[in-house]
């Protein structure tokens, strides 16, 4: 239960609710709202997937973009590359139904994402290639030649 709390002008803190066992309406809203209701008006239809993380590394001849996407197959993810902008993206949809002699129950749920990138004008976009392996999903994103660290040298004084 929630008490209100009035700061006075002299910053002492005075309790303004004197009858604590009084439930406030907020309180009495919680609680109605918080009761066992039955599974089925609490279970969650949505088959879960959130915004997935990324992870992004650079070496020195490629960028790597490796995205957490388990549960899902490969043939579930749209992958495309239009200006500089890699979108990655996937929609999934699940029904479930359970028949018994009285009753049928069904259940929908539908999850998506989409993400997208601008890749750095030093990306070669003809040798971008993607796999899907124990849930990462991998984007290889190789450098064009000319952008590519070039080993350290020696240079001769004549």
């Amino acid at each position: 239960m929630s008490t209100l709390v009035n700061v006075p002008k002299n910053g002492s803190l005075a309790k303004t609710n004197s009858n604590v066992n009084f439930p406030t309406l907020s309180t009495w809203l919680d609680d109605v709202f918080d009761i066992g209701l039955p599974s089925v008006f609490t279970s969650n239809f949505n088959t879960g997937i959130t915004l997935p993380k990324v992870n992004i590394k650079e070496t020195a001849d490629d960028f790597i973009l490796e995205m957490a996407v388990p549960g899902l197959k490969k043939s579930d993810f749209q992958i495309d590359l239009d200006n500089q902008v890699l979108s990655i993206s996937t929609e999934t949809t699940e029904t479930n139904e359970h028949k018994e002699d009285t009753y049928t129950r069904r259940e929908y749920g539908y999850s998506s994402f989409k993400r997208s990138f601008t890749l750095p004008e030093t990306v070669n976009d003809e040798k971008v290639n993607a796999s899907y392996q124990d849930g990462i999903l991998s984007i290889l994103l190789p450098k064009k030649e000319e952008a590519k660290r070039k080993p350290a040298r020696n240079i001769e004084i004549s």
